[in-house]
């Protein structure tokens, strides 16, 4: 089941707080790459991964290793280059230390997605920014942000069509909290294998 859509992996954080490559931290034995990537190639026809390590990655053969094109800007700049080079007008995203994606939600959001420019669930505690759909158009207000040195990810939401996903919407396809959980410190590991 492909959609016209790529699929970005934001792999290119510094892991201060893991001290190690997060994305080959395994979980019940698989990776953290590879649980993405099992999810990711039943949907997208081009996945992109992003990360200033690209050598760790070349193992990936059917997907495409790109390096940040304004370093040092974090998780925004990780987005604007995965959208930078995507060849289709839109793109899932998320951090390549999710180890809980859920193929239906994704889906979920990608019906959603109309005319909108990002798809994003909300939830009180905030927008799960790296876990959402963004369409090309947002290239310009993105690099915008960077180049006034703005990196808060929702700081160009305001200027774009977007559709947020209540908790309410969410609920359904996250049973056991664990939907958006990522993976920044050792006890979140710890408590991830639990």
């Amino acid at each position: 089941m492909n959609v016209n859509m790529t699929g970005i992996i934001l792999a290119g954080g510094r892991n201060s707080r893991m001290g190690v490559n997060k994305a080959f931290l395994e979980i019940d034995g698989i990776r953290l790459i590879d649980k993405i990537l099992a999810v990711y190639r039943q949907l997208f026809p081009e996945i992109i991964i992003v990360t200033n390590d690209p050598s760790s990655y070349t193992e990936f053969t059917d997907t495409i290793i790109v390096t940040d094109i304004y370093k040092g800007k974090g998780p925004l700049g990780g987005i604007y280059t995965g959208l930078f080079y995507s060849k289709n007008d839109y793109a899932f995203v998320s951090a390549c230390d999710m180890p809980s994606l859920n193929r239906d939600f994704i889906l979920y959001m990608i019906d959603h997605k109309g005319k909108y420019d990002i798809v994003v669930p909300e939830l009180p505690a905030g927008y799960q920014a790296l876990h959402a759909i963004y369409s090309r158009r947002c290239l310009p207000n993105i690099k915008k942000m960077i180049l006034s040195d703005k990196l808060k990810i929702a700081g160009f939401f305001k200027d774009m069509r977007l559709y947020k996903i209540t908790e309410d919407k969410i609920k359904p396809f996250n049973k056991d909290g664990r939907l958006f959980i990522n993976i920044n410190t050792p006890e979140d590991f710890k408590n991830i294998q639990n």
